[in-house]
């Protein structure tokens, strides 16, 4: 979590905590999707680790590059594709598809990035800043934008659109309002967010105990 370490490791417990259970629901194909609560999970205590290694230079700066291995890279691949794993609708399936090709843009563009013009995570005011300016271009974080939200706005799970509404929302919070620290805060917001997911999969599960005892 971005304000504190403490605030990063309870997060990251029950982030996880959360991921098991949707793991727990998910049948095969749907295992990417579940996966991401635990995924938050991971990444908000890999933050953490980031918040106690600052007088360790070496630690803090491989643990930032993992970091922003899943803030740049991993969220704009991966999430359109877990959507599209589980739908079922022609013409969503259509446009997830261009979106999962989409998101390899920013993803990759980011990737050599992080490498090739490395930077340093910093405190600012109370919250961990990332130096690291390439996402805030244009194109790549418009790309990032349309292919996480835009991926929930697209599927014909209502629980991923209220995601992909929330996680938009949160956009625009995280970078009017924490405009330094905006990645930090904006996965915060969608690692919480991420909770729906699991409402997602107990959901379908009630649903379908229903339909087999009725």
């Amino acid at each position: 979590m971005c304000f504190s370490a403490t605030a990063s490791f309870v997060a990251a417990g029950a982030l996880s905590a959360t991921g098991a259970l949707t793991l727990a629901h998910a049948k095969k194909k749907e295992l990417p999707l579940a996966s991401i609560p635990l995924l938050f999970g991971i990444q908000q205590a890999i933050e953490g680790v980031i918040w106690v290694t600052f007088g360790f230079p070496t630690l803090n700066a491989v643990m930032t590059y993992l970091y922003l291995m899943f803030a740049y890279v991993l969220w704009p691949i991966f999430v359109p594709i877990a959507v599209l794993l589980i739908e079922t609708n022609s013409v969503r399936k259509n446009i997830l598809r261009v979106f999962s090709l989409g998101g390899f843009v920013p993803g990759t563009y980011l990737l050599y990035f992080i490498f090739a013009d490395p930077g340093k995570a910093h405190i600012v005011n109370q919250s961990i800043a990332y130096d690291y300016r390439h996402l805030y271009e244009l194109l790549p974080l418009t790309l990032y934008v349309v292919v996480t939200c835009g991926s929930g706005l697209v599927s014909s799970h209502r629980i991923l659109q209220l995601f992909g509404v929330a996680a938009l929302a949160t956009f625009f919070v995280a970078n009017w309002f924490y405009n330094i620290t905006f990645i930090s805060v904006w996965c915060f917001f969608a690692a919480i967010l991420s909770v729906l997911i699991y409402w997602h999969f107990k959901r379908n599960t009630v649903a379908e105990r229903r339909v087999e005892t009725g």
